[in-house]
């Protein structure tokens, strides 16, 4: 191998070149880096070539004549202080962090110490560079002629949540050597079902490249969920289905083809710690590239950890915020993602203290890619001050956990009052109607990845996570559910039928509120995790979907509810409620008890009244009666016809004056008047545009 040329130090990581490879790292302590050389299955080191240039700590060189498929890593040489925090160990092959592809898996190996554990003061002597995680450049040209982004309105958007591997790993209709792939997401059987459902936008769980924790490889366990971030620009590889390409060509086609259905595509990202964990654990890039400027600090050097996963990433410093930026807009540039969803987000307005003005939000507020796309916050973290539901800026969107927590304790419980209840099913103004937000900044949700899926919820009191390997230490222990009577399965007809039922009600009420409702894929399958509520690790039967009951009850059920929601202009406007008409005469929303009376004060918060009318538009009728007994509504004046119900039966009558609505249950009547053509077309010509 030639010695490498100057170079460029912009932009970051191994770009291809007419005259050869650039290599660009920032390591801003570092006294030298080496770039290493391997063989394309990573097992033989071919060369060591020192970087020539130092640019502002970026160290630089373009390798000429080079190309797609060199297989490299990093050895940088620099201090070893870790109370100053600094950690450089030239015996550690380290992975780009702007790697596009990954050769090799990390595995839980001693050669990847940090520090000697005979001596912590000292750097492990051990040379892990047969073991490492390389990376490969990559060509990273893709045909997108004839995709056109669906860009649907948030007003209209209905997320379902999914993991690429569960959702497709059972699927009866796939190729078996497709299943659990990008490829499967593709798939026409799999875009039927969404379309079905009438879902708008699929949010991936992580497909960023991640990396299994020790503690589970120990158990014979994965980290199925991946939350733990090892290559933040490159897809994970092994859900790639080997059947041609690459797993960065097969994720496109994935996009290409959910595009041509009208289906968005947003990835759940990590951007608030890394896969290095604690002290303790593995050395496998930032920590031996520049551990003072990725990671967050104590000020004795060791690592803050509000995340509960061993280090906190430092979004204050500028090269690490450009590292998450050039991450996000390769994402949307070059995969042609529709938005993110943020885990632990707040970690992302750090300075340590949370600001919706930190840099790395301001940054993406302003840059041209990203602030078109739909950005979703988890509005928490184990930090101080942690919860920041609501405080998000202006554009962005969040989940709502009290939402969730309100819908389920006056569906399966009591002591919610009618004003608790119609704050949530109004958007949560209190908590989002400010500096401009709108109402589909709530993303209202049932159930998620993590959590009891809908069935779980209503067939466990209590967690079952034996098989994590915690002793069921793990999860969440306050999860508002109700077995109704039996602990798990029951053959009993009259407990399957109220847990039925009380499913239908919390899908119809999460369809039928304001503001932005997410799915949990399987929840219209009937899905069951057998009770566990933290199901990250298990990448097997507990988590991945039962297809048996794939065009069944509860699917024709949510795509009724869809497209009753895409017809309804009060659920699809986009702008707070109003109690006055607008210019029809209708208002909004009009609160009323089962009487038909308008609600009075005492009505509001009396927590025992758990029965409500909601007319929406003037000519949707939602009658909610969450009481163990069936109650009597008073109908406003016209002649109205039940359009759909949570009950078991099939009513489509017309009802003049009263309907009576059974225990537990939804019934939502429309107007005779405004029924022909109510279902036309969901978008206005203004939207279509």
């Amino acid at each position: 191998m030639r010695a490498l040329l100057a170079g460029a130090a912009y932009p970051l990581g191994a770009t291809v070149l007419p005259q050869g490879v650039n290599f660009a790292l920032y390591a801003g302590h570092a006294e030298r880096v080496e770039l290493c050389l391997y063989d394309g299955h990573g097992h033989e080191e071919l060369a060591r070539l020192p970087l020539p240039r130092n640019t502002h700590g970026v160290w630089h060189g373009l390798l000429p004549d080079a190309g797609a498929g060199l297989v490299y890593g990093y050895r940088v040489h620099g201090p070893w202080a870790p109370r100053e925090g600094h950690r450089h160990n030239p015996k550690k092959l380290l992975l780009d962090p702007y790697a596009r592809a990954l050769v090799g898996q990390y595995r839980d190996h001693p050669d990847f110490n940090s520090h000697d554990l005979f001596d912590p003061q000292l750097p492990d002597p051990l040379d892990n560079g047969a073991l490492a995680v390389k990376a490969q450049v990559i060509d990273e040209r893709y045909d997108w002629a004839g995709e056109t982004r669906p860009e649907t309105p948030w007003a209209r958007t209905i997320l379902y949540e999914a993991h690429v591997r569960g959702l497709t790993m059972r699927h009866p209709a796939l190729p078996p050597e497709l299943r659990g792939s990008y490829a499967a997401l593709a798939h026409p059987a799999v875009i039927r079902h969404l379309q079905c459902l009438g879902i708008t936008a699929i949010e991936l769980l992580p497909v960023q490249a991640h990396a299994d924790e020790p503690r589970l490889q120990r158990l014979g366990l994965s980290n199925y969920w991946g939350y733990n971030p090892l290559a933040p620009f490159a897809p994970e590889p092994r859900y790639w289905s080997g059947q041609g390409g690459t797993p960065l060509s097969e994720f496109r086609d994935a996009v290409k083809a959910l595009h041509a259905a009208g289906i968005e595509v947003i990835l759940d990202v990590v951007y608030n710690h890394y896969a290095e964990l604690d002290v303790l654990g593995p050395t496998l890039s930032l920590r031996g590239i520049d551990n003072g400027s990725y990671y967050l600090l104590d000020p004795h050097g060791g690592y803050e950890n509000w995340t509960g996963c061993g280090n906190v990433l430092n979004l204050a410093h500028p090269r690490v915020i450009q590292w998450v930026m050039d991450s996000l807009r390769y994402w949307a540039i070059e995969c042609h993602v529709d938005g993110f969803r943020f885990d632990l987000a707040p970690v992302l307005g750090r300075t340590p203290r949370y600001s919706a003005c930190a840099p790395l939000l301001s940054a993406i507020a302003q840059d041209p890619q990203l602030a078109r796309l739909k950005l979703i916050a988890e509005p928490w973290d184990l930090g101080p001050a942690g919860y920041q539901l609501g405080q998000f800026p202006p554009g962005w969107a969040e989940w709502n956990d009290q939402y969730r927590d309100t819908l389920r304790r006056f569906w399966l419980h009591d002591g919610v009052s009618r004003g608790q209840f119609a704050r949530r099913f109004a958007a949560s103004s209190d908590l989002f109607q400010h500096h401009g937000r709108k109402p589909w900044a709530s993303v209202n949700f049932i159930t998620a990845h993590d959590g009891f899926t809908l069935r779980d919820l209503t067939s466990y009191n209590r967690k079952h996570n034996l098989a994590n390997g915690e002793h069921n230490r793990d999860g969440h222990n306050q999860n508002q559910s109700w077995n109704c009577g039996v602990e798990g399965p029951s053959d009993d007809p009259g407990v399957n039928l109220v847990r039925l039922r009380a499913r239908k009600a919390l899908l119809a009420s999460l369809l039928l509120s304001q503001g932005t409702p997410m799915l949990l894929a399987g929840d219209e399958l009937g899905h069951s995790q057998g009770g566990n509520n933290n199901a990250y690790c298990q990448d097997n039967d507990i988590t991945w979907l039962d297809w048996g009951n794939g065009a069944g009850e509860l699917t024709e059920f949510i795509g009724e509810l869809v497209r009753l929601r895409q017809s309804c202009p009060a659920l699809t406007s986009g702008q707070w409620w109003q109690g006055e008409g607008d210019a029809a005469g209708f208002p909004d929303v009009t609160w009323r008890n089962p009487s038909g009376e308008a609600l009075r004060a005492h009505d509001w918060e009396d927590g025992a009244g758990r029965a409500l009318m909601v007319q929406l538009s003037g000519f949707f009728l939602v009658l909610i009666n969450a009481s163990a007994n069936q109650v009597p509504f008073r109908l406003p004046p016209g002649c109205w016809r039940v359009h759909l119900a949570s009950t078991e039966d099939k009513d489509s009558a017309l009802y003049l004056g009263e309907c009576r609505v059974a225990a537990r249950s939804l019934t939502v009547l429309i107007e005779e008047a405004h029924e022909p053509g109510l279902f036309a077309n969901p978008f206005t010509s203004e939207e279509q545009a």
